[in-house]
């Protein structure tokens, strides 16, 4: 039955103010985050920036408030991140690679593929069991940096395959043909054509891994973690801490001045992240120009 005018006027002026409604919610949606964001970011930065000093930067942690610096902390997360990130990167995207260009759809593969996606919503402190059960007791790796790392790396592992997963998916089924008719192999066709178009969403889904590792805490506990060390990591075999433990360590601490210093190795934290992420976005768009 057709719609009169005024009806007609009415439905669409029902649609325009719903649209209206959404648009509101979405919008205060934003902005509460953002605000949220900026003031925490606010009173981090009042805290903190008044001891983020040189001294700081380079002392080992201490009970006196001080003398308390990073510099031990600092080291362990790079020694973690120096193993996590190619570990993570190389496996991660060879394991995508394997699902998406060259494994049969078999109930194996199927059966692999669901696991995949369901470790990537595992909580952390399950991985932190995983690692004390197999590198810290079984392979006897004990509380060192490697054992950290490769537990880290099993956390983040099923993000970036997942993330790599959807990226090779992207990439348009004719780019493939196109390589095979002027008589390219598989593997040519995998290096040359897909790995460059999807390096993009690649990159971004080893930003986000990347980034949960390097503030994870749970599991690293869990594996036995130092919260005090007092001198510098020389090998992957050495106990080590990490920023947030040694942050999380200074917050509890009952003096108040230990709260600035822990406001300061937060915001270190934040820059760090940054410049992995600016890294990564960096890369990500020198792929997408090619």
């Amino acid at each position: 039955m057709a719609l009169t005018k005024q009806e007609e006027a009415v439905r669409v002026g029902k649609r325009r103010t719903t649209n209206r409604i959404y648009h509101v919610l979405f919008f205060l949606s934003t902005v509460i985050g953002m605000i949220a964001l900026a003031l925490l970011i606010f009173d981090v930065a009042r805290k903190g920036l008044g001891y983020l000093d040189w001294q700081f930067l380079t002392s080992k942690s201490s009970r006196i408030p001080g003398k308390a610096g990073i510099i031990t902390a600092l080291a362990g997360t790079l020694w973690l991140m120096m193993i996590v990130t190619p570990l993570t990167f190389i496996i991660g995207v060879s394991t995508a690679i394997y699902l998406e260009e060259y494994a049969k759809n078999t109930w194996f593969s199927r059966l692999i593929q669901t696991n995949i996606s369901n470790l990537a919503g595992v909580p952390s402190i399950v991985y932190g069991l995983l690692g004390l059960t197999i590198f810290v007791r079984f392979l006897h790796l004990d509380r060192s940096i490697l054992a950290g790392a490769l537990t880290m790396t099993l956390l983040v592992l099923p993000i970036i395959i997942v993330a790599s997963q959807e990226a090779i998916k992207a990439v348009p089924m004719n780019l493939r043909h196109a390589s095979f008719a002027l008589g390219g192999n598989r593997w040519t066709t995998v290096v040359r054509v897909v790995l460059p178009s999807a390096m993009p969403g690649i990159l971004t889904g080893a930003i986000l891994s990347l980034s949960r590792a390097i503030g994870e805490t749970a599991p690293l506990i869990l594996i036995g973690a130092a919260s005090y060390i007092a001198f510098m990591p020389n090998s992957i075999f050495d106990p080590f801490t990490v920023m947030p433990i040694q942050i999380f360590n200074w917050s509890n601490q009952p003096k108040e001045e230990f709260k600035s210093i822990a406001a300061a190795g937060i915001i270190l934290l934040l820059l760090l992240l940054l410049s992995m992420n600016a890294l990564a976005i960096y890369l990500r768009n020198k792929y997408q120009r090619k």
